[in-house]
């Protein structure tokens, strides 16, 4: 990431307040790691650097799935910027009974970048080659997978069952692409495979998931 997109998204956290204690909230002790779900409690109640703790976990993971979509990096960053405001203001609208907040979030940043990069196209911000390219990307299997999310088609546990279903390295493929905002590119290092093998294990994870998948459920396009 460049030195001014980094910059870009370290002022967040500064734009959603001053000093937790000034503010009257808890600091989150050095070392310590609340679980995601402890995060959204506490920033229902203001607690500005619950939401800092939270940026820092999911501000990567959310660009490289903005950037994927709008192949535009100064969208990307501004998507980050409002999203995790959002968050900041509406924590509590997050239900812990529907899915993870790894997946609300994802599930917020796909749908928000979609309805952007709508609103771009007709704008004329893409040239037609690019907006040809934005279009076959996106339309590919992985992101109406995302649209709906994986875990919101099978729930909690029944995405435990599926998961079961896939190979060691199907999941571990499946895992960094989707929940961590590995390219393949960088989850063919992390597994010290080859491109070619990564993007057979993506392929064929995904296709047994689909195969799970009640016809009904399936987004139309």
């Amino acid at each position: 990431m460049s030195f001014s997109a980094a910059a870009r998204l370290n002022s967040v956290p500064v734009a959603l307040g001053a000093d937790p204690e000034a503010a009257g909230c808890l600091p989150i002790p050095e070392g310590s790691e609340p679980t995601d779900e402890a995060l959204i409690g506490r920033i229902g109640t203001g607690d500005e650097e619950a939401t800092t703790v939270l940026f820092r976990r999911y501000a990567r993971l959310v660009r490289v799935v903005s950037l994927r979509i709008l192949r535009d990096e100064a969208e990307a960053d501004d998507l980050v910027q409002e999203l995790f405001l959002f968050i900041h203001n509406r924590a509590a609208i997050y239900d812990g009974s529907k899915s993870t907040v790894r997946s609300w979030v994802v599930q917020m940043t796909f749908r928000r970048a979609i309805s952007r990069r709508r609103y771009l196209a007709t704008r004329g911000h893409y040239k037609s080659t690019e907006l040809e390219n934005c279009l076959g990307g996106v339309g590919a299997v992985s992101p109406p997978l995302y649209d709906v999310s994986i875990e919101a088609l099978f729930g909690k546990e029944g995405l435990k069952k599926v998961m079961k279903e896939l190979t060691t390295e199907q999941r571990e493929t499946l895992r960094l692409y989707f929940y961590e905002g590995y390219t393949l590119a960088e989850i063919s290092k992390e597994l010290r495979q080859s491109i070619g093998n990564v993007r057979h294990h993506y392929y064929r994870g995904l296709e047994k998931l689909r195969k799970q998948v009640p016809e009904s459920k399936l987004p139309t396009r």
